[in-house]
Order: structure tokens, then C-alpha cells, then sequence
């Protein structure tokens, strides 16, 4: 019907998702870790983002009665621990010490900050909405921090040297990506077209 496309079935096929791990505590207080694809930004003001949790995972419940947590990106050097704790289940085992993390609690929520991780928000939960299999759930940002090494004099951030991972649902399988190379400064590279108007 559309000349050299081939329909793959109802996937939800947008690439790249950035992989992002969910921190928690659970009910115990022990901390927790999710590995997440389905996330990112929602909102500017508040700043704010999405992270799509199943309803039998345990930071999904950890979530509901903490309405509190964290969203860490990880470097492609760590797509191992990303994996594992996609995995590995936090009911079962402490991921963060299996994994070789340690975790500080929030400033500004109770959840943990992992501090292996370059970037890492803090959020209060606003919203939820029951999806399908997954209840998305949306996080005011109370703050973003970012290693250091990654930002100039003027706050300005280097994440190309981070080289976070993306996520590619495809047919038969998933995979991870690094990202690494830039193509071209936002809300300038298309001003070639406006020009052309």
C-alpha cells in the first residue's frame, strides 16, 4: 500500500527511547532500581517527565506509597547494570549492591540517588494514568543533577561524552544503541527552511 514500507504490526515503534532507571524505596526501605524504556520529558513548566511502569513490578507499588522517585540516565558504559536491573527483581534481591551501586536518599524527595549514574532527577509524583499494561506516571522535577564533568563555567553540558543508551523495540527483539554524535543545534539547523519561505 506504501510504496517501500512494510507494516511490522501494531509495535509501538519510536526510536530512539532513552533507557532511564527508576529509583525508589520500597516499602522496607531498601532501595530499588527499574530499568525503563518507556520514558521521558512531558512537561517545560512544571519540568516534568513520564516513566510507564507495569502494575506487578514492585517500584510500581513502591511509587504509589512513597508518590515519590527518581530517574537516573545511564552512560552506554553501563549498559550491563541497566540490563540487570531490567531483569533481576527487587522483591528478590538488592540490585544496587549486586550491581556495585551505592545510593544517596534525595535532597528534595525520599529516593534514592545513585551516584554511579551521570545524571539523575528527583521527582514528586503529580499524575497517574492507568495506560494498558503499563500505568504512566508523571514526576515534577524537583532537580537534575548531572556530574560535573559533563558541564562547562556557564552550565552548559557536554553529553555527547556521556554517550547515554537508547532502546529500539523491533520486530523479533530489542536492542540497545549509544549515542554519540551530534546532527545539528536546535532551533537553528532548520532555519535554512525558514528562510526558503
Amino acid at each position: 500500500m506504501f510504496e517501500g514500507k512494510r507494516d511490522v504490526g501494531a509495535v509501538a515503534s519510536v526510536f530512539p527511547t532513552p533507557i532511564a532507571l527508576c529509583g525508589t524505596y520500597d516499602s522496607a526501605g531498601k532501595a530499588n532500581l527499574a530499568t525503563l524504556a518507556w520514558a521521558g520529558v512531558c512537561c517545560s513548566e512544571p519540568p516534568s517527565v513520564q516513566i510507564s511502569v507495569r502494575p506487578s513490578r514492585h517500584t510500581h507499588a513502591a511509587i504509589i506509597e512513597r508518590r515519590e522517585f527518581t530517574v537516573s540516565i545511564p552512560a552506554s558504559s553501563q549498559a550491563d547494570i541497566a540490563d540487570y536491573c531490567g531483569m533481576a527483581s527487587g522483591k528478590n534481591v538488592d540490585k544496587l549492591a549486586a550491581a556495585g551501586l551505592d545510593s544517596i536518599r534525595g535532597k528534595f524527595v525520599n529516593a534514592p540517588v545513585v551516584r554511579q549514574f551521570p545524571i539523575c532527577m528527583e521527582c514528586r509524583l503529580t499524575h497517574r494514568l492507568e495506560v494498558g499494561s503499563h500505568d504512566l506516571f508523571v514526576g515534577e522535577v524537583l532537580a537534575s543533577w548531572i556530574d560535573e564533568k559533563y558541564l562547562d563555567d556557564l552550565g552548559v553540558s557536554d553529553l555527547l561524552s556521556l554517550s547515554p543508551i537508547a532502546y529500539a523495540q523491533l520486530p523479533g527483539g530489542g536492542c540497545y544503541y549509544a549515542i554519540g554524535q551530534s546532527a545539528g543545534k536546535s532551533f537553528s539547523i532548520g532555519k535554512t527552511l525558514l528562510d526558503k519561505r
